[in-house]
């Protein structure tokens, strides 16, 4: 089986629609995928719908990624199979969602300080429909020329946490979340961990704190991370008890790594489901 645990759609900051995600996992030969926007199920319907169209082979899981912040340093909780209506789960999705337009136009406000002609409109045009964040200001500098890509919008010239043009926004303590989610009936990893190229990363300190206070697991193979760091993550997840979770962190022609490119193991994969009581997962019915 290929299950590929992280990926994003035009709902957040992807650049495939939600139906277009699921059709391209299909056809990149997939069993399994995730879709985890940043803060928001908004693309589950259209996700759904679309894999109802589908031959039979594709199953999809419902999740979503959450902006945390632990001791100063930001981190991604993926969060699957939760209950998207549960009042405490949705509420704070709310309220870090709320904070993102005030953040960009903030962001846009510091880059045109440094003599950027960025506009409001033109990260507005880009973001669409989905939730705003760094990743469409990046692009816009990428448009102006700025930048020549959205990773190298990422440094301490630019966007990255403490960057020049850098604006924080409401961030989930990852403590609440993993009791929020686990509330919702929802398993939780902690995505890219190890990611020291976007900034600060999470001791492994806290890391054990957080599995001590219910962390399902810990994302290891991604494109973020160097061989190294990925036999490190694998001896602290077997140290922790922790399950070790693959993925793209697929977000379209955002980003260059493909759909299927990291993989999660099915033993993990049928661990997760197993913990999972908000949602389940939702396989393809062969056509309609």
């Amino acid at each position: 089986m290929r299950i590929d645990l992280h990926t994003h759609s035009t709902a957040s900051d992807g650049t495939d629609t939600p139906a277009e995600l699921v059709r391209n996992a299909a056809a990149a030969g997939l069993d399994v995928v995730a879709l985890t926007d940043h803060d928001t199920t908004r693309g589950h319907g259209e996700a759904v719908a679309a894999l109802a169209a589908l031959p039979k082979g594709l199953t999809l899981v419902t999740g979503a990624e959450l902006s945390c912040r632990i001791d100063g340093v930001s981190m991604h909780m993926l969060a699957y199979l939760f209950d998207p209506e549960e009042p405490e789960l949705l509420a704070e999705r709310e309220l870090v969602r709320d904070d993102r337009v005030p953040r960009a136009r903030a962001m846009v406000a510091r880059l045109q300080e440094l003599g950027v002609p960025v506009t409001w409109e033109q990260v507005a045009r880009i973001a669409g429909d989905g939730s705003v964040g760094r990743p469409h200001v990046a692009t816009a500098l990428v448009e102006l020329g700025v930048v020549p890509s959205v990773d190298a919008a990422f440094t301490t010239d630019w966007l990255a946490d403490g960057g020049r043009a850098h604006v924080a926004k409401h961030e989930t303590d990852p403590f609440e979340a993993i009791r929020l989610v686990k509330a919702a009936g929802g398993v939780t990893v902690f995505a890219h961990p190890g990611a020291s190229k976007r900034g600060r990363t999470v001791p492994e300190s806290a890391i054990a704190k957080m599995a001590a206070a219910g962390l399902d697991g810990i994302e290891v193979d991604h494109m973020d991370h160097d061989e190294d760091t990925r036999v490190r993550l694998r001896g602290l997840a077997a140290d922790l008890g922790l399950l070790v979770t693959g993925s793209s962190d697929y977000h379209g022609s955002r980003k260059t790594v493909a759909l299927g490119e990291y993989t999660t193991d099915p033993e993990v994969y049928g661990e997760i489901t197993r913990r999972a009581t908000g949602a389940f997962p939702v396989p393809g019915t062969g056509g309609i």
